[in-house]
């Protein structure tokens, strides 16, 4: 089921990744709701997607330790 919910965090990032304000909300809600793994794995993936758009760089914050 915990896969399940990265595969779905990583749907919603993709869809929402137009906005900077929804894109950091859905960041903040999946650290909340994935294992410390996931969360790494995110990191990578939300990476990858600020290169792609930089105007998301700024939600990298939430991402640090």
């Amino acid at each position: 089921m915990a896969r399940a919910m990265f595969e779905y965090t990583k749907t919603v990032l993709n869809k929402v990744s137009f906005d900077a304000t929804l894109f950091c909300k859905e960041v903040q809600k999946a650290i909340n709701r994935l294992l410390p793994y996931e969360i790494e794995e995110l990191k990578i993936f939300v990476e990858s997607l600020v290169k792609q758009n930089p105007e998301l760089n700024q939600c990298l914050i939430y991402l640090k330790p």
